[in-house]
């Protein structure tokens, strides 16, 4: 069962753009575990970040689940950044006017999974 599916791991309510997360996370799908950790080290972009960490807690989860895993035999099947809600502030402006400031927050799902020829 856990071999169709994979291991999943879910981080929510991060205050990160989708947008801009979902360009890091297109880098790093269908990798390979090791390869896009090294990747993600190596980026400067505040989603790295956060998908890095969750990228481990999915990796760890795979470990821990005594299939007899390795790191190495572990791919990056899914990463899906969704849109989670929006904290509304009030951005004040010049002549005593102000605008609605938006500040999103991005609900980050990683699935790995074993490589299929092994």
């Amino acid at each position: 069962m856990a071999e169709k599916t994979g291991y999943k791991a879910t981080t929510k309510f991060l205050i990160a753009s989708p947008s801009k997360t979902r360009a890091v996370a297109k880098v790093v799908n269908r990798k390979g575990c090791s390869e896009a950790m090294a990747v993600l080290e190596n980026m400067p972009q505040k989603g790295a970040k956060l998908i890095r960490s969750t990228m481990k807690s999915a990796i760890a989860n795979a470990l821990n689940a005594n299939n007899k895993l390795d790191e190495d035999m572990l791919i990056v099947k899914e990463v899906r950044v969704d849109e989670g809600p929006r904290l509304k502030r009030v951005w004040y402006r010049a002549r005593g006017r102000a605008d609605m400031l938006l500040k999103r927050m991005s609900h980050i799902t990683v699935v790995v999974a074993e490589k299929a020829g092994e």
